[in-house]
């Protein structure tokens, strides 16, 4: 009986013990010997440096701060190690603007950017936004933020610090394209709807061309897509421009369906590699529209989801290319909830265009080279591309 007893008590305190661990205990104030059973011996450094933060140092910290601290430097870990430029760690506040963006609506000044030694080179001035009204032209850099300088920061980690609640006011460095000088601009946010999908129907050698530019790949920009390479089917269209310049990606799911306007069902996509995931194969989905012959405009903001989708109109398709080689991504990433209301942006695999070339590093090189000339108001690398698409080279 006593024996029997002396097992429940156990059993209870065990328990108890557990409990407490579960409800919130932190491990740095448990004694050693119950820290060592039940605590991961990292987990508990790093759960005792915290404590001694808080307890010694000069000025109060909130824990919320240490724990960010802490998984940006694993994150920037990873970065420097593995040289992996595109895994982050996302605060609840950074986290719910980077899925705004990835809905095609955001609050900032209204500016697209590729990220660049200094800071944020703009690709993009929406038009009626605010950084229009400031005068901030394609070209130019953005390489402070309310005084901090941006260089060398991860564009999505730079990109936040310019978004914020609407109505309010931030102070950004405009480097200007020509001059170099560096100006001050105080920005008021607004409300910014990304004009994903724009189209025109131009003549050229007397032949009708349809030009669509697709500006991310955001949630239904397949369908943007699908609506306006119809319309221009119906206005009479002989052949198609599709311009992904300045397209940084997006969503995998979004490339697919995209390429699925234009392939047959069943002709590939994309394939991936992963450690953790195994290989998978996307596949065009059918209900393509009626061919037409395709060119396709990158430059080296092509990236990403954009380069998944030249890349499989270029093998499956027949599509040329035309203009600078693209951005060279060759990964994806897996966005992964964390308890804080955060997530983890990781690098979880590696992917292939349909010959099975992985882009990293290497980008798409186009089949014409033509580079739009800074500073004119003439689009020369899309006069080319409309040029070769005309002449059916």
């Amino acid at each position: 009986m006593s024996v029997v007893r002396t097992l429940g008590l156990t059993a209870a305190l065990l328990f108890m013990l557990a409990a407490g661990l579960w409800i919130g205990g932190h491990p740095a104030r448990m004694p050693p010997v119950l820290r060592d059973l039940f605590v991961d011996d990292s987990a508990g450094l790093t759960a005792e440096a915290s404590e001694l933060i808080e307890g010694n140092y000069y000025r109060s910290v909130p824990q919320g701060d240490l724990i960010d601290s802490s998984l940006n430097g694993m994150v920037r870990g990873l970065r420097r190690r593995y040289r992996d430029r595109f895994s982050e760690y996302f605060s609840a506040a950074m986290l719910a603007r980077f899925n705004e963006s990835i809905e095609g609506r955001f609050s900032g000044v209204g500016l697209s950017v590729s990220g660049v030694k200094a800071g944020l080179r703009v690709v993009q001035v929406f038009k009626r936004s605010p950084a229009e009204r400031a005068g901030i032209e394609v070209g130019d850099t953005i390489v402070s933020v309310e005084g901090d300088s941006i260089a060398g920061l991860d564009s999505t980690a730079a990109t936040a610090r310019i978004k914020g609640p609407e109505g309010t006011a931030v102070t950004v460095g405009v480097r200007d394209r020509q001059s170099g000088k560096t100006r001050q601009e105080r920005i008021v946010r607004a409300q910014i709807s990304l004009p994903v999908v724009s189209r025109k129907l131009a003549t050229v050698g007397g032949k009708k061309l349809g030009y669509v530019r697709l500006a991310a790949f955001s949630e239904g920009a397949s369908i943007a897509l699908r609506r306006a390479v119809r319309k221009l089917q119906r206005q009479g269209a002989e052949g198609l421009l599709l311009d992904l310049r300045g397209n940084g990606g997006g969503l995998l799911q979004e490339a697919v369906l995209s390429a699925s306007i234009f392939l047959p069902e069943g002709e590939t996509v994309v394939s991936t590699e992963s450690r953790t995931q195994g290989g998978a194969v996307y596949k065009a989905k059918g209900d393509n529209l009626a061919p037409l012959p395709i060119v396709v405009l990158i430059d080296r903001n092509t990236a990403s989801a954009a380069e998944i989708l030249a890349a499989a109109l270029a093998d499956d398709a027949g599509a040329m290319t035309v203009g600078t080689r693209s951005y060279g991504k060759g990964v994806f990433q897996q966005e992964i909830d964390l308890s804080n209301g955060g997530a983890l942006k990781l690098t979880v695999g590696e992917y292939f265009t349909p010959d099975g070339t992985n882009l990293a590093g290497k980008g798409i090189r186009p089949d014409v080279r033509v580079r739009d000339l800074p500073g004119t108001a003439r689009d020369e690398a899309r006069q080319r591309a409309l040029g070769v698409l005309a002449a059916g080279e």
